[in-house]
């Protein structure tokens, strides 16, 4: 899929890819899931991220990223990488298979690297998309310990995913059989 829109009057592009590649975190077999993002054309970062989904409840786990960062064509570091398997990290919970309104919880727990966290804020909010109208879509309301100040929203519809996330819209996609 890809997001696309403006961040600071730089065109920002997001291209998510689920990827024909498994990574083994501890006893969980997790797929890979890469994120590509552009500014203004130039790659900024890559981060391949790992989810599990537990086939009881239908819930989305997210067991970490490896994450490249970018300048002029170079990678400088790797900012915000974490697994689930190593030091005190653990699995977050991405999407919960139940979904109730005003639900909380951690999506990254990783002390001082990562500890985003959701709240189920709407469930029937109607989204329009360069790719499409979307209806009974899910919004969370983002915001993180680590930075006490930030807040972000994104929404998901209904068997695609992820279709807003702040300025970023769903300009494409291809559904998985």
């Amino acid at each position: 899929m890809t997001l696309e829109g403006v961040e600071d009057e730089d065109s920002v592009r997001l291209q998510i890819t689920v990827l024909d590649k498994t990574e083994t975190m501890g006893n969980v077999v997790t797929r890979v899931v890469e994120e590509r993002e552009t500014v203004s054309g130039r790659v900024v970062e890559i981060s391949r991220n790992f989810f599990a989904i537990c086939t009881q409840t239908n819930s989305v786990f997210y067991f970490g990223e490896d994450v490249d960062i970018y300048e002029n064509g170079e990678i400088v570091g790797h900012s915000g990488s974490w697994r689930a398997d190593s030091g005190n990290a653990e699995a977050g919970l991405m999407m919960p298979g139940m979904i109730l309104l005003g639900a909380r919880y951690y999506q990254e727990i990783a002390p001082e690297v990562a500890m985003d966290r959701a709240e189920i804020v709407s469930i029937n909010e109607i989204v329009e998309t360069p790719a499409r109208r979307f209806e009974r879509c899910l919004k969370t309301e983002e915001t993180t310990p680590l930075e006490p100040k930030a807040q972000e929203y994104k929404l998901y519809a209904p068997g695609i995913g992820l279709i807003r996330d702040g300025n970023l819209l769903l300009t494409k996609y291809r559904s998985v059989p």
